[in-house]
């Protein structure tokens, strides 16, 4: 929706007494008078001048930086518009759920019957014209155009790649001049430090080409991320991040793109509260082969129902002989890999008044079946610790489980597969 801003603009002057300092020396001078008061009424000119405002030596280093790197990198911004057909097919009410999922959405334009319209944000990886944008932004579209910084011609845009798991996609441009490619470096988001410079761009609330700046305010927060709310490491930042920001990068003070902004704690305000989550740009570098190649990258699925054994009380743990932590497998579904590897599930009933949260968010606990320690000899600290391994493999790749049976403990090789869990369970 296109907004009227309106700016109110105060101007003021500021008289500087100079020139009483400069009659008073040329007075004393005239007199002969080498006193020190006719020393120091000389000194004055030089004081008061010192307080004259320089727009240019006034600038501090870091916003010196700020506006280079914001000149240097807004030409590889692009504007991204998406159009929805139908609000109630299916593509549309998955990307609602999204949006819903990830604290914002993508502002809504104005739409004529079923037709509904968003904008969103992207930028430029390569000299191809590839651009990475959130998943969340082109998932369901029926029409995508972009614009470019400064530029008000658009350009229809088709989707490459798509890694709904991660909120990552990649789409291409038709038409577009390649002297108007201006692709973003990436960075290395394993050398980042919490405090450093970090700049957000993109279009909050479809207002091109907005600039917001902050810090990275934590490195070891994990949220769920993507189509199956798999909780993954995202960069905290409090840079303003609002519905328009999504798939706009997130730069450092050398100007490479360190995270693609993705979603928000809102507070229930719909907006941003100073808290604010990108996708790590590792990850982005890691899948960009893979969306490149087309298609909808698809990640395995272990196909169990598990319990998070960090997240049940000490003393129903005690009750009822189980660790500290690991994940209890609650049920293995057929034809599933863990299936296909051997795993067991619960051979008792669920225990009676129990309220420990599980994987699908089960609210009891059945026991006797498999507890899953460690995965690829890394030991299992909570739940989300077996999802992120699970994930971050690929279809063909297996995963080593060690696990505990009977009291005895066993190494399990699953050769992990895609699965659709029945009826949509996790």
């Amino acid at each position: 929706m296109n907004r009227n801003l309106s700016v109110l603009a105060l101007s003021g002057a500021l008289a500087l007494g100079a020139f009483a300092g400069f009659e008073l020396s040329e007075r004393s001078n005239a007199q002969g008078t080498g006193t020190s008061s006719a020393l120091t009424a000389s000194t004055t000119p030089s004081t008061s001048a010192a307080r004259v405002f320089d727009s240019g030596r006034a600038r501090t280093e870091s916003e010196a930086n700020t506006v280079q790197v914001v000149k240097d990198r807004e030409d590889g911004l692009v504007y991204i518009s998406v159009t929805e057909r139908t609000q109630n097919s299916p593509q549309a009410q998955l990307r609602q759920q999204l949006e819903e999922q990830f604290g914002f959405g993508l502002p809504d334009l104005p739409g004529d019957g079923g037709v509904q319209r968003g904008t969103g944000s992207g930028f430029f990886v390569d000299a191809q014209g590839d651009i990475v944008t959130n998943n969340h932004v082109v998932e369901g579209a029926s029409e995508i155009t972009i614009r470019l910084h400064g530029n008000k011609q658009t350009y229809k845009a088709k989707v490459i790649g798509r890694a709904p798991d991660f909120d990552l996609a990649l789409i291409r441009a038709e038409g577009l001049p390649r002297e108007a490619i201006k692709p973003i470096p990436l960075g290395d988001s394993s050398e980042l430090d919490v405090g450093l410079k970090a700049i957000a761009m993109g279009a909050p609330f479809g207002l091109d080409f907005s600039v917001s700046e902050g810090i990275i305010s934590s490195l070891d927060r994990t949220v769920p991320v993507g189509a199956k709310g798999v909780e993954q490491k995202v960069i905290q930042t409090d840079a303003a991040i609002n519905p328009g920001n999504s798939g706009g990068p997130l730069l450092n003070s050398a100007g490479q793109v360190i995270g693609v902004n993705t979603q928000i704690l809102t507070g229930g305000s719909g907006q941003s509260a100073g808290v604010g989550f990108a996708i790590p740009v590792n990850t982005v570098k890691r899948l960009l082969p893979q969306l490149r190649a087309g298609g909808v990258i698809k990640t395995p699925t272990l196909g169990i129902l598990f319990t998070d054994l960090s997240a049940v009380p000490q003393d129903e743990r005690q009750k009822l002989g189980l660790p500290a932590s690991g994940a209890l497998v609650q049920q293995v579904y057929p034809g599933s890999p863990a299936a296909q590897a051997g795993l067991q599930g619960s051979t008792q009933p669920a225990a009676p008044d129990q309220n420990a949260p599980t994987h699908n968010g089960a609210s009891q606990i059945a026991t006797g079946g498999d507890i899953i320690t460690a995965v690829d000899g890394q030991p299992i600290t909570e739940g989300a610790d077996l999802s992120r391994a699970v994930i971050d493999k690929r279809i063909g790749d297996t995963l080593r489980l060690t696990v505990q049976r009977g009291g005895q403990t066993r190494d399990v090789t699953v050769n992990l597969q895609a699965f659709t869990i029945p009826n949509n369970q996790q």
